[in-house]
């Protein structure tokens, strides 16, 4: 269901931005695609909040995903406006637009999307994601007329990101429309992250996970110590920042034991990533309206969409 690119015969690079609403499974794809895990997930909408930089690259290409917040209408606060910007200003300055859209609904954010996507310039991609979880896969077709009788789109790709259904296709169609170029990052770089960025965003993860519907959102990670010791162990100190003291009560649970759980379950994944035995440890302190209060987002990192 798409155009077919034209052979290549020399090394590409450029910059493929990852779009759509929130919880429609863009940082999934991208990190199937990279084989590692770059952008958190959950199953809660709004788990990405910056704009994450995913890097491909094999012997005929690098790309560089740009995996964004999912862009949404309601701004209740500021870091609801601070997310649409960083994805909205992801569309620029990109080689392809990759729009991704959950195969079995369609909602007024998706629609936000879309119209978005008409206005701006480069290849443009329809990823229809979760057809899997559809009993009849002809029940994808109308949905797909349904976007691109609103948008001109370059390709169509139906599949599943979690499964990795249409995701080489998709990868390789990617790297064929790609600028003639050398690599922008080494080879063996994966993202433009840091390791402190890296370790606050899996404890959010984990936090995401682990509570119920509203604390997530209260709730950001700031990492104040990353260190190795003299015997190559990494302490991490990290601080969990909520907006009420009974978010804190809560993230901490009974006897402590859920600020426990969700400091194992962290622990053991930066250890991987990080190959390095770690300690960890979690605070948690209340900061009234941090979540609404430009400074203090831009004093927590949130401030790269520019």
């Amino acid at each position: 269901m798409s155009d077919k690119p034209e052979e290549q015969s020399t090394f590409r690079c450029g910059y493929v931005a990852v779009l759509g609403r929130p919880n429609v499974g863009k940082s999934t794809l991208m990190n199937h695609i990279l084989g590692q895990k770059v952008s958190i997930t959950s199953r809660k909408p709004q788990t990405t909040r910056h704009r994450v930089l995913g890097i491909y690259t094999d012997d005929e290409a690098q790309i560089l995903f740009v995996d964004t917040p999912g862009i949404h209408r309601k701004e209740a606060r500021s870091i609801n406006r601070y997310m649409n910007r960083a994805a909205s200003s992801s569309m620029a300055d990109v080689d392809v637009l990759l729009f991704v859209v959950d195969g079995t609904q369609w909602t007024d954010d998706d629609e936000l999307v879309l119209e978005k996507l008409s206005h701006a310039k480069g290849k443009k991609i329809l990823f229809v994601n979760k057809v899997d979880k559809l009993a009849d896969k002809e029940d994808v077709l109308p949905h797909i007329a349904h976007i691109t009788e609103q948008c001109d789109f370059d390709a169509v790709f139906p599949g599943s990101a979690l499964r990795g259904h249409n995701l080489k296709e998709l990868t390789q169609t990617l790297k064929q429309w790609l600028p003639e170029g050398d690599l922008f990052y080494p080879e063996d770089y994966i993202t433009d992250r840091s390791e402190r960025f890296m370790a606050a965003e899996l404890i959010r993860e984990k936090l995401m996970r682990s509570l119920g519907e509203e604390i997530p959102y209260s709730s950001t990670v700031e990492i104040e110590q990353f260190k190795f010791n003299d015997k190559g162990v990494l302490h991490i100190s990290g601080l969990i920042l909520v907006e009420r003291s009974g978010q804190k009560a809560i993230i901490i649970g009974k006897g402590g034991q859920r600020l426990k759980q969700i400091g194992r379950d962290a622990r053991i994944e930066m250890e991987e990533l990080f190959d390095a035995k770690v300690f960890l440890e979690l605070w948690v302190k209340v900061k009234d309206g941090w979540a609404d209060d430009e400074r203090a987002l831009k004093s927590l990192g949130y401030d790269d969409y520019r």
